[in-house]
């Protein structure tokens, strides 16, 4: 039996909420002021739209769960992300300048995993339902980069059974990752490489679904991403900021705060999105934990003779503490959506004036933040970046100062 309910506000997780006497309700893919029939926590009907509905981008709208909020007004799901980026603030009584949110465009994803299968003759390849393994068959995504939006049809020729393609816009063409259970075999690999020829997809990996490092099957050209100008062969795999925008945002608040920075240490660098495009402005010690990212920014920076020292270490085991802070004017951050626990733990002991921390996931960031505030840092200044669009995902920057 489906019931009828006025939209109130937007959940955490971009679901909308109404208050009834039995308690809250919470409804995927509506907004604020939709009067909706709903039947198990299932949006239902639209009876009569708030006033800030719009029309979705997408025919997939709904069904696929890559996207919550599509039909939300720009400016309203702007601001909602950094009212979320204040509150998640003020659980851990933070508060400081919260600037407006970084908007990004549509049609600029670089990067994107899509679940392939076979139902009978039917190939079915696209990202997956909300809550779900069915796999929404993607006829177009207007978030996808153009290059990664036309390899999409060509990609179903590849279906031979249940896997995922990762796939990633770079220079020199796409980097292509098959994720099965089976290795490829002579005659697949032979098929990969011919489509890899047609489709100017730079390097063909398979991948093993226990998350094993990439295999190279093929490789037409050395797949690369420029930070700051310098040239980097990305590892099969690498991290790398899901949107040019959103990292060239990001990029810009951490220069600001490196302004007279003597001595910068790049933490959880990656292949160099930040160290690079700094040691123009100091020297830089960039510590990341992968191997492989590690030691292609290390290639990339001595091929362009920059002031850039490597160090392969995991941060979260052995944090740069005492003597190793000493001479570190200015200490940047980007861990993974776990934080960065045990290394603020050690800064709030130092005496390093300014941390740039750049976070995808602002609970542990706050978390973070206010380890570092009782060390004696002041929180001034954090930049929500909508680097997921029409998702409820919000990222940010921070700088925080002695």
């Amino acid at each position: 039996m489906a019931d009828t309910v006025r939209i109130e506000s937007i959940g955490a997780q971009g679901h909308g909420i109404a208050e009834t006497p039995q308690g809250r309700v919470f409804v995927p893919f509506t907004v604020p002021g939709d009067l909706v029939r709903v039947s198990g926590g299932r949006l239902v009907e639209v009876l009569e739209p708030g006033p800030a509905r719009v029309g979705p981008a997408c025919a997939h709208f709904g069904d696929c769960g890559g996207c919550d909020l599509q039909t939300w007004r720009a400016d309203e799901l702007l601001a909602w992300k950094r009212q979320h980026v204040v509150q998640t603030l003020a659980h851990r009584a933070l508060t400081t300048d919260v600037a407006p949110v970084v908007a990004t465009p549509a049609g600029e994803r670089r990067r994107a995993r899509l679940a392939v299968t076979r139902d009978g003759e039917q190939v079915l390849l696209g990202f997956r339902a909300r809550e779900s393994h069915r796999i929404v068959n993607l006829d177009a995504c207007p978030l996808l980069s153009p290059p990664l939006a036309a390899l999409v049809p060509a990609l179903r020729t590849l279906a031979k059974g249940d896997a995922v393609f990762e796939i990633t816009d770079t220079e020199s063409g796409t980097d292509l990752i098959l994720e099965q259970r089976s290795e490829p075999n002579a005659a697949m690999r032979g098929v990969l490489a011919r489509f890899a020829a047609i489709h100017r997809v730079a390097r063909v990996s398979w991948r093993s679904e226990d998350n094993a490092e990439p295999e190279l099957l093929a490789q037409l050209a050395t797949p690369v991403l420029r930070f700051g100008g310098v040239a980097v062969d990305l590892p099969a795999g690498a991290f790398v900021q899901a949107s040019p925008t959103a990292e060239a945002a990001l990029l810009a608040e951490v220069k600001a705060a490196a302004k007279g920075a003597k001595r910068v240490a790049d933490l959880y660098a990656g292949c160099g999105a930040f160290a690079l495009p700094l040691a123009a402005l100091a020297p830089v010690h960039a510590v990341e934990g992968n191997a492989a990212a590690a030691h292609a920014l290390e290639h990339a920076a001595r091929r362009a003779n920059l002031r850039v020292t490597v160090e392969a270490r995991d941060l979260s085991r052995r944090p740069l503490q005492g003597d190793e802070l000493k001479k570190i004017d200015l200490v940047v951050l980007d861990p993974p959506r776990a934080g960065a626990k045990e290394q603020c733990d050690a800064l709030a002991r130092s005496k390093v004036a300014t941390i740039a921390y750049v976070s995808c996931n602002p609970a542990t960031f706050a978390r973070d933040a206010r380890t570092l505030v009782d060390g004696g840092y002041r929180l001034e200044r954090v930049v929500p970046v909508d680097q997921f669009l029409w998702s409820a995902h919000v990222e940010l920057v921070a700088i925080l100062r002695r």
